[in-house]
């Protein structure tokens, strides 16, 4: 007998606002999410489950085991939310100071848990096993390498990965569903310039790193324009700046941070190349000296084209071939990548934005919210997703 995943996931509606609501009051920050994985190592044990708790710190992983055996598919969510002051007035906005749920993960728990109920209950049909993973720290691009570190891909390895996105830049109904990088991989970068300091009233005396600095930022952005091949993408932004605390002097350094963004790791390597040489060369001619400090927080997310085909056969019929858009990236990053990495997967993003109700603040926003009528959906989404690859019919 198959399974009626529309109707199950709209009688578990009450359920999942409920739930998301009560998330969303009680915000909490990267590896602090004891509160939230205790509420669903509760949920996860009363539905059967095996349950372990911390996993990479926080994280909690509940195992659905089926009455036959089959392939192990993993499905994501993470739990962590933002320090930002939350500025929505609605009902259930965050009781914690200067913290909120600000990207949706309150709704991605919120659903994976409908999903592990609707299997839970037909576990019957059941062929394999469904291992839920709820993961901390997404936000600060820890929480999935921790878990990662702490085994969770090493005992009954996933054979294929499974995982969704609200998403706020999209109307609801409308569904990003593309092939190959989806996300991209991200990188953080310090540079910091050594020049040799004065008066300000005495630049002749200098060496100045700020002006360095000025002509640095400019150069830097020659290498999107001028040295990734036009067929590629990559984004490189300088966010940070710091130099003299005083209106008149002339600082011995400068410090430069910011972050670049790429689809694959070819071009990652290429843009943290020429970033060193530009640096280095422009700061000595400048009389000065360039330090260059690159650490990668993640790798692109690349959804597989078999799952990704898969998947969208199964979407198709609840949502419309016209509202499946093929096209769909951004380059953001998510390291859901970790659990992506070599192992076959799909992660999509469920349009959540509604312009009628006010809906459309955009993600790390402090008045975002969703349109709660994305919960019901996404979970029948993540379910027939899921169900096409351990449900037997």
């Amino acid at each position: 007998m198959s399974i009626d995943y529309k109707a199950q996931a709209q009688a578990l509606t009450d359920m999942l606002v409920e739930r998301r609501r009560d998330f969303h009051r009680h915000p909490e920050l990267a590896f602090e999410e004891v509160r939230t994985a205790g509420i669903v190592a509760s949920e996860l044990s009363e539905l059967g489950l095996e349950v372990q708790t911390g996993v990479g710190k926080t994280g909690v992983v509940g195992i659905l085991e089926g009455d036959t055996d089959g392939p192990t598919v993993l499905v994501r969510a993470d739990m962590d939310a933002l320090p930002i002051v939350e500025d929505t007035n609605a009902d259930y906005a965050s009781t914690v100071d200067g913290k909120m749920h600000a990207c949706g993960h309150d709704g991605h728990t919120a659903i994976a848990l409908g999903v592990a109920k609707i299997f839970a209950e037909n576990r019957t049909q059941l062929a394999g096993r469904i291992k839920f993973v709820f993961q901390p720290a997404e936000e600060i691009v820890a929480g999935a390498r921790a878990m990662v570190d702490d085994g969770v891909l090493d005992t009954l390895r996933p054979d294929v990965t499974l995982g969704l996105h609200l998403w706020n830049t999209m109307p609801l109904g409308v569904l990003g569903v593309a092939d190959g990088p989806v996300m991209a991989g991200g990188s953080n970068f310090t540079i910091t310039i050594e020049g040799k300091g004065s008066h300000a009233a005495l630049p002749q005396a200098s060496a100045d790193p700020v002006v360095t600095a000025a002509q640095l930022i400019l150069a830097l952005q020659t290498i999107v324009s001028r040295n990734v091949d036009p067929m590629e993408t990559a984004v490189l932004s300088v966010t940070m700046l710091k130099g003299s605390d005083a209106h008149n002097i002339i600082p011995e350094r400068v410090e430069l941070k910011g972050t670049f963004r790429t689809f694959t790791k070819e071009v990652s390597d290429y843009v943290g190349q020429r970033m060193r040489e530009i640096s280095e060369s422009l700061c000595a001619a400048m009389g000065c000296k360039a330090k260059v400090d690159i650490r990668h927080g993640t790798i692109p997310t690349i959804n597989h084209p078999e799952v990704a085909a898969r998947v969208r056969e199964r979407f198709a019929p609840i949502v419309g071939e016209a509202n499946l858009k093929v096209d769909e990236r951004t380059m953001g990053s998510e390291d859901v990548a970790y659990f992506m990495d070599d192992i076959p997967g799909m992660f999509f993003f469920v349009g959540s934005a509604n312009d009628d109700k006010g809906l459309n603040y955009g993600h790390h926003h402090p008045r975002f919210d969703f349109d709660e009528a994305a919960l019901p959906l996404a979970v029948e989404l993540l379910a027939s997703a899921v169900g096409s690859y351990v449900i037997t019919e």
